[in-house]
């Protein structure tokens, strides 16, 4: 499971000196932490990829936070970070790929029935954001 790598990465991290690394992982075993006390049960491989991802996002956002006020070294810190947490996620499929899929299927009119649809065959697979957009072109 993905707790038991980042684990893993950990110890091997602190052993050499890899001190971004290492904040990182503990920073994505402590949300792991509070999800299960959240949940109050162990958490599954999907319930880790969540908390990854969310993590991976709020590292994006940071990064378009920092270059919109101009604060370039704090915008290559959460870069740096965002790498590391990608490398633990799924590959994420690109847009065209995403249309491709969504094209096979008939969706109902109302945007939000076919998301209803949709998210689970794409949940941990796509940016959900990128999803919907093409979820809103497919169904004008």
């Amino acid at each position: 499971m993905l707790f038991d790598q980042i684990k893993s990465d950990l110890t091997a991290a602190m052993k050499a000196g890899d001190s971004l690394r290492v904040s990182v992982l503990r920073m994505v075993l402590s949300a792991f932490n509070y999800k299960k006390i959240d949940l109050q049960r162990d958490l599954t491989e999907a319930d880790e990829i969540a908390v990854t991802q969310s993590e991976a996002k709020k590292r994006k956002e940071a990064i378009e936070s920092y270059r919109a006020g101009g604060r370039k070294e704090q915008e290559e810190q959460e870069a740096a970070e965002l790498e590391i947490l990608m490398a633990y996620l799924p590959e994420q499929m690109d847009e065209k790929e995403i249309e491709v899929e969504i094209r096979k299927l008939e969706l109902p009119s109302d945007f939000g029935q076919a998301m209803r649809m949709v998210s689970p065959i794409f949940k941990g697979k796509a940016d959900g954001r990128v999803v919907a957009d093409i979820v809103k072109q497919v169904i004008q």
